[in-house]
């Protein structure tokens, strides 16, 4: 296959968080096709990951004998999926984001209902952030109560 990268004796690049914004990226410029091996090795998945996800079927890739050629819009459906499981929505949640795609309204729902949902998780996130920062607090107040209990006591009468 023409699209087959050069091996190099370089290490690969760390893993990255697939970035919302970024859709189709330079890793992608000039390819049509992708293996198992280039997706995870891109995004630092295993085989496993990516045929769990073609079983869901949030991908579709093409069948060549044994070998799975992923296309440009697999991947492109590879990074939401991971962004979205990194910000905390259930694969459910991302299936149905991206098979607003295909409603051919220039994706006018599915930006909206995109919208919506991540309005929500900052909505939630933001809550479970003051949670967290109380529990913190209280933690805080009840060590320092800890630790001049023990102070006193070890001090001598």
């Amino acid at each position: 296959m023409a699209d087959r990268q050069l091996k190099t004796s370089c290490p690969p690049a760390p893993p990255r968080l697939p970035d919302l914004v970024a859709g189709l990226d330079r890793a992608a410029a000039g390819r049509e096709y992708f293996t198992i091996h280039d997706l995870t090795r891109e995004f630092a998945i295993t085989a496993r990951t990516l045929r769990f996800y073609e079983e869901k079927g949030l991908l579709c890739p093409r069948r060549e004998g044994e070998a799975r050629l992923y296309n440009r819009r697999d991947r492109a459906r590879l990074t939401y999926v991971l962004m979205g499981k990194s910000v905390g929505f259930s694969l459910e949640d991302v299936r149905e984001m991206l098979d607003l795609y295909d409603l051919g309204d220039g994706q006018q729902t599915q930006l909206r209902v995109a919208l919506a949902r991540f309005e929500d998780r900052i909505e939630r996130l933001t809550r479970q952030r003051a949670d967290i920062d109380r529990a913190l607090s209280e933690l805080s107040r009840a060590k320092h109560a800890v630790e001049a209990m023990l102070a006193a006591r070890k001090a001598p009468a």
